[in-house]
């Protein structure tokens, strides 16, 4: 309708198309919808192929199994893929290639592994909707996230892969390692989040470079470069904890002033 009252009849026209059809409106899910949950999926198969690659002694092809399935899409599918790809299945792993030769300690720490990254996960679901994170808030992590913890786990796998070392699959040494990086993931302690990481304009062009130079790296050496990776990060923890509690000090020296200052004079 027209400023004088008159229907034009631009308004059906725009529900027509050329010959006069009705529109109809598109049906069906966009792509963009269902890729994350596809992907995360694909996440939850590349964890249990892992486990079916270990079953077979094939210990490589489980390992990076394990690696391809890291993803972070989706909400309750992706705590689940989480839980199978980066508990259960390096749980199960590090058990079959290790830890058989010790039963019943092997098994509980295996156990630990699994269920302390599902509680992990079910206390990130939790608090994903309070207002109060401190270590969020200060661009930190609480505890070692899931990914992550699956690579420490498996870390004695790595330099077993290139060294050769018959200690690294020592059960002595992989059951209370497996142990200690289950309370790594369930800890308070603060680590670093790289998703809250902001590059200055000035060196964007070498970050790119290292990432192609790492690429190259896991690509060319891959057993090597992961084992560096997770040395530099059990490293990294140690001044991501010394940073959060700078930046905790300066919150609590800032509210005091703030609140002496808002005290009335006498």
């Amino acid at each position: 309708m027209d400023r004088d009252g008159i229907d034009d009849g631009s308004t059906e026209d725009r529900g027509r198309g050329r010959f006069g059809r009705t529109r109809r409106a598109p049906r069906g899910l966009p792509l963009r919808a269902v890729a994350p949950n596809a992907v995360t999926a694909l996440a939850l198969c590349s964890g249990l192929s892992g486990v079916r690659f270990a079953i077979g002694g094939q210990w490589e092809s489980a390992v990076a199994m394990i690696m391809v399935g890291e993803s972070r899409f989706g909400a309750e599918l992706d705590s689940l893929s989480d839980a199978i790809s980066f508990g259960v299945a390096p749980a199960l792993i590090v058990y079959l290639w290790s830890l058989t030769a010790l039963p019943r300690v092997g098994w509980i720490c295996s156990l630990i592994l699994a269920v302390f990254c599902a509680l992990r996960l079910a206390r990130f679901n939790a608090k994903i909707d309070e207002s109060h994170q401190p270590h969020k808030s200060a661009g930190f992590l609480t505890g070692v996230p899931a990914p992550a913890g699956a690579g420490l786990a498996l870390m004695p796998m790595f330099f077993w892969f290139w060294t050769d070392e018959p200690k690294f699959a020592s059960p002595y040494f992989v059951a209370p390692w497996v142990a200690f990086v289950a309370l790594l993931m369930v800890s308070s302690i603060a680590t670093y989040s790289w998703s809250s990481v902001k590059l200055r304009s000035n060196i964007r062009f070498e970050a790119i470079a290292l990432v192609v130079l790492l690429g190259a790296a896991i690509v060319s050496a891959p057993w090597h470069t992961l084992s560096i990776i997770c040395v530099l990060y059990l490293l990294s923890m140690p001044f991501s904890i010394a940073s959060y509690a700078k930046i905790r000090r300066q919150r609590s020296s800032g509210g005091r002033a703030l609140e002496l200052m808002s005290k009335p004079s006498a």
